[in-house]
């Protein structure tokens, strides 16, 4: 499957919460803003969010204050 720009961008910063096991409070903020910055979260957008956030929601990763 071919991401859209916007896709592929969100795609890595949520990788990198993934490979981390955590995300910070800044960085969700940043996904979520990147998101919705075209005023349109499409499919691909929702599929990825939506992953990021049954992994929140899972434990395997984990939402911080910020990086030590």
């Amino acid at each position: 499957m071919v991401l859209s720009s916007s896709a592929e961008k969100l795609k890595k910063m949520i990788d990198k919460a993934i490979d981390d096991h955590e995300i910070t409070i800044l960085e969700h903020e940043q996904i979520l803003h990147l998101a919705s910055e075209d005023n349109k979260i499409d499919s691909q957008e929702r599929a990825l969010l939506q992953t990021l956030q049954d992994l929140i929601e899972s434990g395997a990763v984990k939402r911080v204050a910020g990086r030590k």
